[in-house]
């Protein structure tokens, strides 16, 4: 014979209607407690879209400002900042005839490989100048993959010139200023109402690429 089957101990007197009567409360609580939560989930996510939709606006909006902003210091660097730049490289020995802002480098199949806030150049040496507002060591580090993607470029095109990189901010920290210098760029910096180019030598030396 198979084993008997142990059923539950229910507390005596209580009858089926009552087990049955139970069930049907706890089921209607079950859903009183679904459609509470529903509710609380479609008015907590109808915020959350409002909220994430206000958000975007305003991000958009910010893009818009930012580039109308970006626009305007390439117009500056364009119309201020080059012309300097060209005298003070002069002071070092540098002669370059040619000046552009904010070109965009490219390749056979014209896409796009890089973006050069500054190319100073003549017929022997070209200089690659990245400009921020607070220099960073990311910076550096991503002006010197810029300056390996403008002389693989250049190769391919047989233009043999030396190619010399440089970085400048209006905020450069010393640290940040001797880590630009030892990875061979010139560092271009605020210096009273003009600025001021270091050029890294004794221990550090420009790189060329």
């Amino acid at each position: 014979m198979g084993k008997s089957r142990t059923l539950p101990d229910y507390p005596r007197g209580l009858t089926f209607e009552d087990v049955w009567a139970a069930l049907i409360e706890d089921r209607e609580e079950r859903k009183k407690y679904a459609r509470e939560w529903n509710e609380w989930f479609e008015k907590d996510a109808r915020e959350w879209r409002e909220r994430h939709a206000e958000t975007e606006r305003q991000m958009k909006e910010t893009d818009k400002k930012i580039g109308k902003l970006g626009d305007r210091f390439g117009e500056m660097i364009e119309h201020m900042v080059m012309p300097a730049l060209v005298e003070k490289f002069r002071e070092l020995g540098f002669v370059f005839t040619d000046a552009s802002p904010r070109r965009i480098i490219d390749d056979e199949k014209n896409n796009i490989l890089t973006e050069v806030d500054i190319i100073l150049e003549n017929d022997d040496k070209v200089m690659i100048i990245e400009v921020k507002s607070k220099l960073s060591s990311d910076d550096v580090t991503d002006h010197i993959k810029r300056m390996e993607i403008v002389r693989t470029r250049a190769r391919r095109r047989n233009d043999s010139r030396i190619f010399l990189g440089a970085v400048a901010g209006m905020v450069v920290d010393k640290s940040i200023k001797k880590f630009a210098l030892r990875k061979g760029f010139y560092v271009i910096e605020p210096s009273g109402e003009e600025f001021f180019i270091t050029v890294p030598e004794g221990e550090y030396s420009p790189r060329e690429w």
